[in-house]
């Protein structure tokens, strides 16, 4: 059986529990940009339950053109005012290699990726850009942006200054 298959059942079991009549405003006017790690349960490791916060999830949790665009719906149509970053240790993005990784998308498909994969020296120093663009863009209008790590080891999350 395929994961995906595994997935469905259990959506199949989950059909009737979920929580109804949620409104698509974030009930706690927060956003999350957060890096897809598998190893990162957001929602427990924020406190949050479903419907709290908008979590937007890429990989390395940097903000991209996408992002701004989800930040902006989700401030301008849906109310939020607040932005926490949480990025991680141990990052696979972290150290990476851009020319590599584009060669070997290419090798893969014929083509080079048209942007690029944000690869990053500190996690900190990535942070710390990603709250800069945050903060700059002027399609936003948070009144509050805030960046952290989360220790993949320890679960412990740390502001970045």
């Amino acid at each position: 059986m395929a994961e995906i298959d595994r997935m469905l059942a259990a959506n199949a079991e989950w059909v009737g529990r979920a929580p109804a009549g949620l409104p698509a405003r974030p009930a706690r006017g927060v956003a999350v940009v957060a890096c897809m790690d598998a190893r990162m349960d957001v929602y427990r490791l924020l406190g949050l339950a479903v419907g709290d916060a908008h979590v937007i999830r890429n990989a390395g949790g940097v903000v991209t053109e996408d992002t701004i665009r989800s930040l902006a719906i989700s401030q301008h149509v849906l109310g939020t005012r607040e932005v926490l970053l949480v990025h991680h240790t141990r990052c696979g993005l972290e150290g990476a290699d851009e020319e590599a990784f584009a060669a070997q998308v290419e090798q893969s498909t014929g083509q080079r990726p048209p942007w690029p994969m944000r690869a990053f020296t500190t996690v900190d120093d990535d942070v710390r850009e990603s709250v800069r663009l945050v903060r700059e863009s002027a399609l936003l209008i948070a009144t509050e942006v805030r960046g952290t790590v989360y220790d993949v080891d320890t679960g412990a999350l740390r502001t970045v200054v």
